[in-house]
């Protein structure tokens, strides 16, 4: 019988080796296939959505508004976002990290780069939305500040930046109530008063920061840094208890961290702004903002660029802090405009509108 079957398959073109050569590649495509679908220890980020400020959420303004009077809106100011998979909760596997590293738009990374791997999923989601919320609330204040209006303040000392003059000065629960230069003593009622004041002030002077301790009055004496714009920096991070003169809410979900700041800001500038900021042009950017209107560097800029492109920008605003980042991956048709303060973000704003985009800074 063996001989029969073995005479029947020679006669049909099936030999010996040939079976083995058969059986030896269907190992080898279970292998792939099991190396393919195994978590590995990389990041995969990629373009996100693009979200306009402007626009609406599920039938909600993602910006609203009240207690004063607001005014129609065209184009669109968009916050740009990644995914980023790989980290606590969200592996990857081979065949993603494969797909990531033959895409010009994706960035694979061991999965340090992306994500501190002693955290548990839960902490990091909470800790990126809590970055939400702080730059909304920073968006807030800088752009109201921008505008005029008064946003009275406590600011109360939550640590300090090592090794800056405020190191070992200052303690965590210090209340900021003023500020002495050679100018003499200002009163600290808003952030404004603190950051107007210290624009004013050389890097190297030494100031006398009044701060309430445990009740009672202290001067702190604090040699201030360089802000990189001709002022200064105390060297202390900082918790506001903000009165806002106007009720400003920004209805998000699903995406976190710190980066939808500046544009979050100009929404808020263009709807309490008569006429059309942006003159009814596509607009998308991304940025930090702190209280102070200052644009900080953010994560992920390429795919942030990649991502206004897909999405049919052509202006795009882009922290000065990463211009670096940005040299050589701008897609064709983007004008990347280089800003580094929400008055610059603005100004860059007006000029699109006006049609004087191609005289702006770039990276």
């Amino acid at each position: 019988m063996a001989a029969t079957i073995r005479t029947r398959l020679t006669e049909w073109g099936v030999t010996p080796r040939l079976i083995t050569m058969t059986g030896a590649a269907l190992v080898v495509f279970v292998l792939l296939l099991t190396m393919m679908t195994v978590p590995v220890p990389y990041g995969v980020q990629a373009p996100g959505p693009i979200v306009d400020t402007l626009g609406e959420a599920n039938d909600v303004e993602l910006i609203s508004v009240e207690g004063t009077e607001t005014y129609e809106t065209s184009g669109e100011l968009y916050l740009t976002t990644v995914t980023t998979a790989g980290g606590p909760g969200y592996p990857v596997d081979a065949g993603a990290v494969i797909k990531g590293w033959v895409s010009p738009s994706t960035r694979v990374a061991p999965v340090e780069a992306f994500f501190d791997t002693s955290q548990t999923q839960d902490e990091i989601d909470a800790a990126s939305s809590q970055q939400m919320l702080t730059s909304q609330q920073n968006a807030t204040v800088a752009a109201l500040t921008a505008l005029g209006y008064e946003v009275p303040a406590e600011l109360t000392i939550v640590g300090t930046q090592p090794g800056s003059g405020s190191d070992g000065v200052a303690q965590d629960g210090d209340v900021i109530t003023g500020i002495e230069t050679d100018g003499g003593v200002i009163e600290v009622l808003t952030f404004a008063d603190l950051s107007d004041e210290l624009a004013r002030t050389p890097p190297g002077t030494t100031v006398q920061l009044v701060v309430d301790r445990d009740g009672e009055q202290t001067r702190l004496p604090v040699p201030t840094g360089d802000d990189g714009l001709g002022g200064s920096v105390l060297g202390v991070f900082l918790s506001g208890e903000f009165d806002y003169p106007v009720d400003v809410d920004i209805q998000i979900d699903n995406i976190g961290g710190p980066s939808a700041g500046t544009m979050f800001a100009l929404g808020i500038i263009d709807k309490l702004t008569p006429g059309e900021l942006t003159g009814g042009h596509p607009i998308a950017g991304t940025g930090t903002i702190s209280l102070g209107g200052v644009v900080g560097a953010i994560g992920g800029i390429q795919q942030k660029l990649a991502g206004a492109r897909a999405g049919g920008v052509e202006y795009f605003l882009a922290p000065q802090a990463n211009c670096d980042e940005v040299v050589g991956h701008v897609p064709a048709g983007l004008q990347v405009i280089s800003v580094s303060t929400l008055d610059q973000a603005r100004d860059a704003v007006e000029a699109v509108a006006a049609g004087s985009a191609s005289d702006l800074p770039t990276c």
